[in-house]
């Protein structure tokens, strides 16, 4: 049974940093694909980054890339968002989830639909101060 704890949010100024983890208690972690989303409050959940099961690949909304980077240790069963210059606008609730779905072909937008996503996690909130 997968089960999806996060950890590392909290509160930090504009411009800071914060690595948010995630880690499954089960045995499959590996064949999982990875996802993080976040919700701010009034608004829909979104698409933050997603990462493929040997790592070889990741995928970035546009609010993100080359501020975030989304890695995964499968030795460890962890996956890990760090975020670099953070701003007010990253102010939400983050989420991390697990994709089981085996296909032969995933279409660069498969990754970023929430509803592609099985197990999900109870969420860490973080706090960008301006």
């Amino acid at each position: 049974q997968v089960q999806l704890v996060e950890s590392g949010g909290g509160l930090v100024q504009a411009g800071g940093s914060l690595r948010l983890s995630c880690a499954d208690s089960g045995r499959t972690f590996r064949s999982y694909i990875m996802g993080w989303f976040r919700q701010a409050p009034g608004k829909e959940r979104e698409f933050v980054a997603a990462i493929t099961r040997s790592g070889g690949k990741t995928y970035y909304s546009d609010s993100v890339k080359g501020r975030f980077t989304i890695s995964r240790d499968n030795a460890k069963n962890t996956v890990y968002l760090q975020m670099n210059s953070l701003k007010p606008e990253d102010t939400a609730v983050y989420y991390c989830a697990a994709d089981s779905t085996i296909l032969t072909y995933y279409s660069n937008s498969y990754y970023t639909s929430p509803g592609n996503y099985d197990y999900w996690g109870h969420g860490t909130q973080v706090t960008v101060s301006s």
